[in-house]
């Protein structure tokens, strides 16, 4: 790998690019400092600092260095696999699903993220993702006021997130259920505005909070003996 020591991009420009985002956000994810990848495969901070911060075209060597040093593979780094569901490969022969404890569970729905609230609707049960925070015990999400999720206040739903590790055959999953109701209250609102990180991906106006109050939080994690 080509040990360059390129100049250093200002913070914001931190992951510009597709594949310096997936770098940055594995090595994120692994809690690894730029000179520890560096160390897993050969190259200076730096070069990493370069991959992240700056369009670069790396070689298929590099890559298979890169991926090996971040556990992962070079199709998800390069975003091959972005169209493809995540647990494409092949289990592995000590794999086991485990229950999990509810501390557990409360830990892994963390502050935020994406998950999957599922709802009876009109044409029968519904499944729909969305951007939701954590606050305090409930689980929160906007929507559309004219939505079909906001139609469903007042109901019994289950709250579904996970997360897939293709390269490690990993994973876990968290269901919550309880009733949904909808924010109307204004100083709730604008707690809930306070602590969302980010806006909801699907665009549009999507400013009608609702929140679940759990009766009920399970999750199971696949592990290897």
């Amino acid at each position: 790998m080509t040990r360059t020591t390129p100049k250093q991009a200002p913070a914001t420009e931190t992951g510009r690019t597709d594949l310096g985002r997936r770098i940055a956000t594995r090595r994120a994810e692994l809690g690894l400092t730029r000179e520890q990848v560096g160390q897993r495969c050969g190259a200076d901070a730096s070069y990493i600092a370069y991959l992240e911060e700056r369009s670069a075209n790396p070689g298929s060597g590099s890559l298979v260095r890169l991926a090996d040093a971040l556990e992962t593979t070079v199709a998800e780094l390069t975003g091959a696999t972005t169209e493809e569901p995540p647990g494409r490969a092949s289990a592995r022969s000590d794999a086991e699903l485990v229950d999990m404890s509810d501390a557990e569970c409360r830990r892994l729905l963390s502050t935020h993220g994406i998950g999957r609230i599922a709802v009876f609707t009109p044409e029968g049960p519904g499944i729909f993702p969305v951007n939701y925070v954590v606050a305090g015990n409930d689980i929160a999400f906007r929507t559309s006021g004219a939505a079909l999720l906001a139609r469903a206040a007042g109901t019994e739903v289950a709250f579904e997130v996970d997360h897939i590790d293709d390269a490690t055959r990993q994973g876990w999953s968290v269901l919550a259920v309880g009733r949904v109701v909808g924010v109307t209250d204004g100083a709730a609102v604008r707690r809930l505005d306070a602590v969302a990180r980010s806006l909801p991906w699907a665009g549009g106006n999507r400013t009608h909070w609702m929140s679940i109050t759990p009766t009920r939080i399970t999750g199971r994690r696949v592990v290897h003996r």
